[in-house]
């Protein structure tokens, strides 16, 4: 069953910039507010025309309501989110997490068979706001891949 408002994060490890910088989801959003954004692969191009720039360009609104991290999930490896990330100008704003094996994707019951497209199965796109790791608001896009309800206008406006 997937994950739901009012769920503890699993404890699952993604990388952040090389595969030995591990980031353990569970122990990042403990005693946080924090925002999880979860798209099917980096350098896609809704997740590079809308999806990432949107929590980038709200980044400061974010801010303002106590947020303390914004975190971006791929199932891509931590060089490719890396250079995901320097590419949208992310940097300081949102943390590119690898979910290298799709580990965290398949805790959450957020997989999607991409297997066709992208190579493997990859993450659902949503967003998610998480205090002190219970989520309090998950949008998940009903067809897994498109961009609507996890946009981060409508995140914001649940915070």
């Amino acid at each position: 069953m997937p994950i739901k408002s009012g769920d503890k994060l699993p404890s699952v490890d993604l990388y952040e910039n090389t595969p030995t910088a591990k980031v353990n989801i569970a122990e990042l959003t403990a005693g946080k507010k924090v925002i999880i954004i979860g798209v099917p692969g980096a350098f896609t191009p809704c997740c590079s025309k809308s999806h990432l720039p949107s929590y980038i360009s709200d980044f400061e609104k974010f801010k303002s309501k106590g947020i303390d991290e914004i975190v971006c999930v791929a199932v891509n490896d931590p060089y490719v989110m890396a250079a995901w990330g320097k590419d949208q100008n992310a940097n300081g704003k949102v943390r590119m997490l690898a979910d290298t094996n799709g580990a965290f994707a398949k805790a959450l019951d957020l997989e999607k068979d991409l297997s066709g497209p992208l190579g493997n199965v990859r993450c659902q796109r949503f967003s998610m706001l998480v205090e002190d790791g219970v989520v309090k608001a998950l949008n998940v896009e009903p067809d897994g891949t498109g961009a609507s309800c996890s946009l981060s206008n409508n995140i914001l406006s649940q915070i």
